[in-house]
Parts: structure tokens; sequence; C-alpha cells
């Protein structure tokens, strides 16, 4: 079983284009549809949209303090890959934040690494690679 898709509403689509499709493209999602008040990008057989949906409540701004989603997590390929990655981000409408006393410790996962970054609404991805023995 696999995750099918994720759709985050988001309040100006053009911005959150600029910073998620920079990112999902960067790490291997492709761009595969376009329409007024959205994007939706796919790897494998994984879908991330963006909608700007006229059904949001006006005035009402996400916030991963609230309940729901805090962030979302991308597996990248080793400890390079998410520096290489995190630093391109802040070019692209990405700025790094910390999660923790210690950033480059998952958590979750002993023997992770991980970068955190914010785009400009608010939303948080991961970026983590774990060690396979």
């Amino acid at each position: 079983m696999t995750l099918h898709h994720v759709t985050i509403w988001v309040p100006d689509l053009d911005r959150a284009t600029n910073a998620w499709g920079w990112l999902l493209e960067r790490i291997g999602y492709e761009p595969t549809r376009s329409w007024e008040h959205g994007r939706l990008w796919q790897s494998g057989n994984t879908r991330i949209v963006l909608e700007a949906s006229p059904d949001m409540v006006p005035g009402m701004l996400f916030s991963r303090m609230r309940p729901g989603l805090n962030h979302m997590a991308f597996e990248l390929a080793g400890a390079d890959e998410i520096l290489a990655v995190a630093t391109e981000a802040t070019s692209h409408g990405w700025t790094a934040i910390r999660n923790g006393p210690d950033e480059q410790m998952h958590p979750l996962a002993p023997g992770s690494t991980a970068a955190y970054l914010e785009d400009g609404d608010g939303f948080e991805v991961e970026l983590v690679a774990t060690e396979h023995a």
C-alpha cells in the first residue's frame, strides 16, 4: 500500500508553485497536471497537489502549530543531498528552520540526518536520510 496523494490548500498558488514546484521537481517529482486553481506533481504512484481552492475560508491561514498537518517529510539519498537541497532551497522561497537543539538528528529514527524548511506561508517540510545497515 502506498500514499495516493496529499492536497495542500494554499493561499497564493503562484507563490506556492514557485517554492513547492521547485522543491518537488528537485527531489524527483514530475509536474503532471495544471488547472486554474491547482497544480499536481507525481513520483511513482504518489501525488502532491497544491490548490488555491475557492472553498477555503477567507482569511484563515495555515499554522503547523494548530491541530492538523504539522509537516511533510521526504526521504532523500543521503546527508550530502539534504545539504545540497536545503542550501538551494533558500533561493526558492524556503527558509531553514531549527526543530530542536540538535537539528541534524531526526527525533524519530536514530541514525538519521534531517533538515527542516519553511515556505512563505508557514508550511514545513523535513528532508531526511536514514542510514540503512
